[in-house]
């Protein structure tokens, strides 16, 4: 058993989120969304390096040496699989551990709304999910991952840096890459994707140009293509999809981003009232004739009306799935208030632990 097992062990039975073991700081747990120690000691320098070494794979401890930090996947027994950030810092070494479920929780146990049900049954174009780091995003992205894998004969491919949720075959024949170990650059592994005969393509992350000009290629051939950009908001995802490319491609960008998008989903986690989990709440944008319009002659800012009128097409702004988390007493006044958009709106509750 590595060392760190046993710090892993009780991030578990707490149903924490991540485990920060960084040397010189006592180790801590976030625990539906806040950050507690786990026990009062400081952790040693030596200990942290001895334990984060004994678990990093050969590639990992090869880019860490090199490169000041790495990411990989730790899978500790049956017990659970975790999302691995190992860095250099002011007292020595240091990690932060991310909990993956152990399988992909369905559209239904997240309780996700109809209209992201409906995006899973697109056969074609570009499905971005976004939010702030350890907003859910891969968990929702699973989740879509899975619907297919059970409805659709075909290939899903994904391609993860580094690989995070471990799907089965079900309908369909899946193919997980690992960025650093089965492919250079996502930029790469997306390319040689396209010679791979896929129904879907899962980017982990839209991070660069050329990743993000791929991908839209990839959409406008007939594909399905699920991503992540670390955006807040569906029209500042869409602004800065556009805005990545040089000045001069992209009206023509725009065009190919309002046909071949079919829908952000942005979300954020909440604290429930009871503080006994977190709840997702999404802003949702579909590519209506409407939107595509706004899309295709630059008017983003006006994207926001097009969400708050289109209810009947499952589309609702962030302030508008808080209000009703709020409305059905998921969360408190005061959690509205701090992750609501526009604060006016919330000011009245704001004071309602």
């Amino acid at each position: 058993m590595a060392e760190i097992d046993a710090y892993l062990t009780e991030i578990i039975e707490k149903r924490g989120s991540d485990l920060h073991f960084i040397a010189g700081d006592p180790p801590r747990v976030r625990q539906f969304g806040d950050l507690m120690p786990l026990r009062p000691d400081k952790l040693n320098p030596d200990f942290v390096k001895q334990a984060l070494y004994e678990i990093m794979p050969k590639p990992a401890v090869d880019r860490f040496e090199s490169k000041d930090g790495a990411d990989f996947a730790y899978t500790f027994a049956d017990k659970g699989r975790f999302r691995v950030n190992v860095m250099r810092q002011l007292n020595g070494m240091g990690a932060v551990f991310r909990a993956i479920p152990s399988k992909a929780l369905s559209l239904d146990q997240l309780k996700m709304p109809e209209a992201v049900r409906q995006l899973c049954r697109a056969n074609n174009g570009l499905i971005l999910v976004t939010g702030k780091t350890g907003s859910g995003k891969s968990t929702t992205l699973a989740a879509m991952i899975d619907d297919i894998n059970i409805r659709v004969k075909g290939h899903i491919l994904t391609i993860e840096d580094p690989i995070e949720f471990v799907h089965q075959r079900k309908s369909c024949l899946i193919s997980q890459r690992e960025i650093g170990v089965h492919s250079p650059s996502f930029a790469s592994a997306l390319h040689s994707a396209l010679r791979e005969d896929p129904d879907v393509i899962l980017v982990g992350e839209l991070r660069d140009l050329e990743t993000m000009s791929i991908a839209v290629t990839a959409a406008e051939m007939g594909i399905l293509v699920m991503g992540t950009l670390h955006t807040n908001g569906a029209a500042p995802t869409v602004d800065r999809m556009i805005n990545v490319f040089p000045s001069d491609k992209q009206s023509h960008v725009r065009t190919m981003l309002s046909t071949s998008l079919r829908g952000v989903v942005s979300q954020q986690l909440l604290q429930k009232s009871d503080k006994q989990g977190r709840v997702a709440a999404l802003e949702i944008l579909v590519n209506t004739p409407a939107s595509q319009n706004l899309i295709r002659q630059g008017k983003l800012d006006q994207l926001e009306n097009v969400m708050q009128a289109g209810g009947a097409n499952g589309m609702r702004t962030m302030d508008t799935a808080i209000q009703q988390l709020l409305d059905s007493r998921q969360i408190t006044g005061k959690e509205a208030y701090k992750k609501g958009i526009n604060k006016t709106r919330f000011e009245a509750v704001k004071d309602q632990g």
